[in-house]
């Protein structure tokens, strides 16, 4: 396998292992503010941000070594899909994202596949455009967002500080509202760019 797919794999592999981290603490009962509590949600935020590391890395070795390829440009926006679905379905579980936000992604994101998928067949691979990126981006601040919250929640440091989390709560919301808003924004633009080869299909 290609350095740089592997980079990719990653975020797959570690996308279960965020899961299982973060419904811990529910799952085993954990009070907030004991220390298997904490640690839990210490670990979140680090392993999040090295695993998102690796969106970068799989680019930058995959320009340096010469390995972009069709497999490539698909499966690096199919990984990043597996990775944020996954810490999405955590969130919405646990109240920190609305559900109808989260219904329409995932919506989005089953279309958005399906486009590539047709594409692929007509020998065309959809790499991540702009606005595609910068949905992700979205995607990987609200993440870190909760986590956040999650820490401060679980490490019992909210209580301590006296921190307003219904403040925070909301703000997070307004980031999956604005999560939502570009994933379509930006499917509006493959549909324009890409449409054309359903069309074909049908």
């Amino acid at each position: 396998m290609k350095i740089s797919n592997k980079f990719t794999l990653s975020r797959i592999i570690f996308a279960p292992i965020l899961f299982i981290i973060y419904n811990l603490p529910s799952w085993l009962k954990f009070e907030n503010g004991t220390f298997p509590a904490a640690a839990c949600a210490s670990a979140l935020i680090p392993l999040l941000a090295v695993v998102e590391l690796t969106d970068y890395f799989d680019g930058h070795y995959a320009r340096k070594l010469g390995e972009v390829s069709d497999f490539g440009k698909m499966f690096d926006p199919f990984a990043d899909v597996f990775l944020h679905l996954s810490m999405f379905t955590c969130f919405v579980f646990s109240g920190y994202m609305p559900v109808v936000c989260y219904i329409l992604i995932l919506y989005r994101e089953f279309s958005q596949n399906f486009l590539r998928m047709v594409a692929a067949k007509q020998g065309t691979a959809i790499a991540a455009r702009k606005g595609g990126k910068v949905k992700t981006v979205f995607y990987v601040a609200s993440c870190f967002l909760v986590l956040l919250q999650n820490f401060l929640l679980l490490t019992g440091l909210s209580e301590i500080y006296g921190i307003q989390m219904n403040v925070l709560l909301h703000i997070g919301k307004m980031f999956f509202v604005a999560c939502t808003v570009l994933a379509y924004t930006s499917f509006i633009d493959y549909l324009k760019n890409f449409g054309s080869l359903l069309k074909k299909s049908v």
